[in-house]
């Protein structure tokens, strides 16, 4: 099964992808950060991060997409833009019938690390080793985007997809 992973942001957009086996190892097959210029107009930069999604998911084709969930911060503006972004990412799945999950960033932090309050060094140490990396995943947005989707892959729910996914592919 492939997860797409999408760590949501209006500048940076981490997207990563990883296959899932029935035993549930995953292999790393791709990161990007999808960015755009926080000079133009919010409609502009939102078709920009519109487009650079929807050839992502068109390039990868995933059977499963995972969204880090908008947590409440101080920071309106911010906010606004991780929700915006989060939109987009929904939208772009449920359009081409992908179904897809949203988990906080603490879910994904226990999931990869086993520890809810690790921090971004952490995540991105365990993202490596589990994928087997030679260099860890840069900047921050894109290690998060394959920990979205290793997030997917460990848990109950995804663990109960992937088992779905394969033995209807098996058919």
């Amino acid at each position: 099964m492939r997860i797409m992973g999408i760590d949501p942001g209006l500048t940076r957009c981490g997207v990563g992808v990883v296959d899932v086996d029935a035993h549930r190892r995953s292999q790393f097959i791709a990161v990007h950060v999808a960015r755009t210029e926080a000079s133009l107009e919010l409609p502009e930069r939102l078709m920009n991060l519109n487009q650079q999604i929807s050839d992502l998911m068109d390039t990868y084709a995933p059977d499963f997409v995972a969204v880090e969930r908008v947590f409440s911060q101080l920071n309106v503006r911010t906010a606004m833009g991780t929700a915006q972004a989060s939109a987009v990412a929904l939208l772009n799945a449920t359009s081409r019938d992908i179904n897809t999950a949203l988990y906080t960033p603490t879910e994904v932090k226990a999931a990869v690390t086993g520890y809810g309050r690790a921090d971004k060094a952490q995540v991105t140490s365990m993202v490596t080793r589990i994928l087997n990396l030679t260099t860890p995943p840069k900047p921050a947005d894109a290690a998060d985007a394959l920990a979205l989707a290793l997030c997917h892959a460990m848990r109950g729910v995804g663990q109960q997809r992937v088992a779905a996914e394969l033995a209807k592919q098996a058919r």
